[in-house]
Parts: structure tokens; sequence; C-alpha cells
């Protein structure tokens, strides 16, 4: 497996990069799709990078920007690669560089392994469940690495809430009542409350590196949306789980919409 997860890196990057050059042109165009969100050229773009990459593999696709398949088709998929060629459209859109490219490898219903580019800042996020090991690589201004990936001087590690306080990381584009309301009910049991709003996957990442202590996600999602941060994340041993089923996320599902969820580690006592 450790040849598919450097190209799915490599894959990322080089899909970061050509973003980039798109986000920094003059003029953007936007289109609505069918579903009412928006798509550009950065996200058709990334989507032809990726899949050029990873079909190579031996596993089927999953992208948010491909026709999707039939789930009578999907069900014989064991193993299968889940991507979002350009996660965080709107952040994109309004040019805040809190957008990513996300891509993880599910088997049997489980995120794997994951890796999240934000090309703005060169920050890489990837993690392996199986070892039990996350990372945050820096890259250069040519979005290389100073050294060679998976060292262990870039392990990210998450962080337990204080007794009396606790902080939570919320989406800046897709805060609602419900979300406010679950705060709302955390200022009853911590003193104090802070609050990181942040785009894009990186609100996993934020959770897994210790720069948040929660992530509550009570807005609609698709899978695309949360497989790689699910996959960085379990690997640092927090768990990513379903409001609905009380139970971890899983993948290539009939419906590929998820439903509202919860990143927290194991000392954490929901309310």
């Amino acid at each position: 497996m450790t040849k598919d997860y450097n190209l799915a890196i490599k894959a990322a990057i080089e899909a970061g990069r050509e973003i980039l050059r798109i986000y920094e042109l003059p003029n953007l165009e936007t289109e609505i799709k069918g579903d009412n969100t928006p798509i550009t050229l950065a996200d058709k773009t990334s989507n032809e990078i990726i899949n050029n990459f990873l079909n190579s593999t031996k596993f089927p696709i999953i992208s948010e920007e491909n026709e999707q398949l039939e789930y009578s088709k999907r069900k014989e998929w064991e193993t299968v690669w889940i991507i979002d060629p350009l996660d965080g459209t709107k952040e994109f859109i309004k040019k805040n560089g809190e957008f990513t490219v996300n891509i993880a490898l599910c088997s049997n219903g489980s995120p794997i392994f994951g890796v999240i580019y934000a090309p703005v800042s060169r920050e890489l996020y990837y993690g392996i469940t199986a070892e039990n090991k996350s990372f945050k690589t820096i890259l250069d201004n040519s979005h290389k690495s100073k050294q060679n990936l998976f060292h262990d001087s870039d392990l990210i590690f998450p962080s337990n809430p204080a007794k009396d306080s606790i902080s939570v990381v919320c989406s800046r584009s897709h805060m609602n009542q419900e979300t406010s309301k679950y705060i709302k009910e955390l200022r009853k049991k911590y003193s104090k409350v802070e609050i990181v709003s942040k785009g894009s996957s990186l609100k996993f990442c934020i959770v897994a590196e210790g720069g948040a202590h929660l992530y509550p996600r009570f807005a609609p999602t698709m899978e695309w949306d949360t497989a790689a941060g699910q996959a960085i994340c379990t690997a640092v041993g927090l768990h990513v789980i379903s409001i609905q089923s009380n139970k971890e996320m899983n993948y290539n599902k009939k419906n590929l919409k998820n439903h509202h969820f919860l990143v927290h580690n194991k000392g954490y006592n929901s309310i």
C-alpha cells in the first residue's frame, strides 16, 4: 500500500499546485451545479490530475466531480479511493485560502489512509490508520518537502480539553442554529469555550494536531468532504462519530451523503 499512499500524496500536491495557479488568475469564472453548489475551473482541473494519477492503481474512484455509479455496482468495491478535488470551493471563491485537496483510501467502509493538502499555506496532512500515525509537513514555495515524508519530526497529536475549558472548531461558511445550540450547551459545562473558525477539511486537521478539541458538524456533507479527514483523525486516536448511529462514519454507502457527526477524543464525555 505504501506505493499507493505516496502516489496519492503526489496527486494531491500536483493538484494543489494547479489549483493555486488558477487561484491567482485575475478573473475566475464560476458555474452552479445541479445541486446548487459552485464549481470552478480549479475543481475540474484538479479532478483530472488526481484521476490521472489514481487510475494507475487497482482501486476504483469516487469523486465529487466524477459521474456517480449506481450502488449496485459500487457495493462490489471492497477498497475505493474517495476524493474531493477542491474542498471548500466557497472559500476558494472568497479567496481566503482555506481550501484543500482531499484524497482517502477506504477499505470495507472504513478510511485507512488520507491526505489533505492546503496549497495556499502549503500544509500537507496525511495519516495511515494501521500505523496509528498522522503527519503534517510544510512544503516549500515549490511545493516540495525539505525532508522525507513520514518523518517522525512531522508527527501530530491531538490534545485533551482542560477540566473547565474546551475549544471547538466550526465551519466558517456553514455555522447554523443547531451548532450554536450545541455550543450553548457546552458553555453550561465549561467556563471557557473557545471557538475556532475554519473552512474546508482543515477543521479535521486542526483537531488532529491539537488546535481544537471538538468538531461538531450539524450541516450536510458528502463522503468526499470527510473521508480523508477521518483517516487523519482516526490515525491519531480520535473518533468521528455519526450522530444518527453513534458509530464511526462509514463510506461507499448507498447514499453518499453523510449524517451529522462529531469529532472528539476518547476522553471527551458527550453532553
